[in-house]
């Protein structure tokens, strides 16, 4: 079967990634044609954007691009044409996404598409936009959800039968954790045998600049400890270095950042996915985030969440601290990683909390074998429409 793939944002290619290769499995003559990243290339795709060409990130981001998003839009839609999947995978990215999903249930209806519309990971509903519930389960064939409690959200609030498959990370990071010992050693050979804060700024330059000056100056609090920043793939070392210059225990790696917290003793994380690696790892963390401040003061009226980590989220209670916009100051970090480092009976319940996390997203199994077996034989299965 022909498989089209849209991920918009680094963990989209990695969970896309680990689903091709579970779809191959299944049906070792797919095809896969793609959006996404390096990952997915290396899965075996025909890369056909990559996703540093489409994150935007805020509303002001989201509009100053809108031109360029439009484009995007036009030409997917031409290349789903010309390609004819069988099973059209539209992963997270949901502002691109649920337009295409739209659009190719359209075209079904009007002969020009015969593709089965899966979405893996379900945009954020249960936190904004609601409203667009009712128009995913007119456009969507099947939802594959990530976070325990979206199956019971969907069902409860919306009478939408949707497939929990479990967490990709929780298996995806098991590997990574043992991990090679080589690596993990060039990690500390940086840190001239200091313990190591992992600082994890974010993936898009804006909001690296907005984060990262922030928890540079914590550096300097603990100077017998070195800080190194995971940098992002694709971003110009020399926009870190402009950063990191005045700091003396300061570094940085691109590629490692599991190695990173493979061997931190604690982390600065930025919102998202990062901050669920990171609780995978069993490395206790502060949340970060400070968006510019138009873009915060909309999203806080709109968004209708108590907590913005994925740990927390998922726990239902606030395990990890988060420091939110203006409480992301130097000081307030400095005193949470002060806590982090050296008060040990919080260390010991962040990690218990961690063992429980853990033990929720594995429960389902292997979260990519499990799509990936209900994306190959859909054909034989009722769709979950409303």
């Amino acid at each position: 079967m022909k498989y089209y793939i849209i991920a918009g944002e680094a963990s989209g290619d990695l969970h896309g990634s680990h689903l091709m290769e579970e779809i191959r499995a299944l049906d070792p003559g797919a095809e896969f044609r793609c959006w996404g990243g390096d990952k997915m290339k290396a899965a075996g795709a025909v890369l056909v954007k990559h996703y540093r060409e489409l994150a935007f990130m805020g509303f002001l981001e989201v509009i100053k691009n809108l031109p360029a998003i439009l484009r995007n839009l036009k030409f997917c839609k031409e290349d789903i044409l010309q390609y004819q999947p069988d099973k059209l995978i539209l992963i997270d990215y949901p502002g691109f996404n649920l337009r295409i999903s739209k659009w190719a249930t359209k075209q079904r209806q009007e002969n020009n598409l015969n593709a089965q519309i899966i979405f893996y990971i379900s945009p954020q509903v249960w936190a904004w936009k609601e409203n667009r519930v009712k128009e995913m389960k007119k456009t969507i064939d099947r939802m594959l959800v990530i976070l325990p409690f979206e199956k019971e959200y969907f069902k409860n609030k919306w009478n939408w039968e949707v497939d929990y498959v479990g967490h990709p990370l929780a298996e995806i990071l098991k590997p990574a954790a043992a991990g090679d010992e080589n690596t993990a050693n060039n990690i500390r050979q940086l840190s001239g045998g200091k313990k190591i804060i992992a600082l994890l700024p974010g993936s898009r330059r804006q909001e690296i600049g907005k984060k990262l000056p922030v928890m540079l100056e914590v550096s300097k609090f603990f100077p017998d400890h070195q800080f190194i920043v995971a940098r992002a793939p694709g971003t110009d070392e020399s926009f870190y270095q402009s950063l990191m210059a005045p700091y003396t225990n300061v570094s940085s790696v691109t590629g490692q950042t599991y190695d990173l917290l493979r061997v931190a003793e604690a982390a600065l994380v930025t919102s998202g996915t990062a901050t669920l690696e990171t609780a995978l790892f069993n490395v206790p963390e502060v949340v970060c985030y400070k968006g510019s401040f138009l873009s915060y003061e909309i999203g806080k009226r709109v968004v209708k969440v108590k907590y913005i980590s994925l740990v927390n989220l998922i726990m239902d209670r606030m395990v990890v601290k988060e420091l939110i916009q203006h409480e992301m100051t130097t000081e307030n970090c400095r005193k949470e990683l002060d806590l982090l480092l050296n008060d040990q009976d919080y260390r010991d319940r962040i990690k218990k909390d961690y063992a429980e996390l853990r033990s929720i997203l594995s429960a389902k199994g292997n979260a990519s074998r499990t799509a990936a077996g209900i994306i190959v034989r859909l054909n034989d299965q009722p769709l979950h429409h409303a």
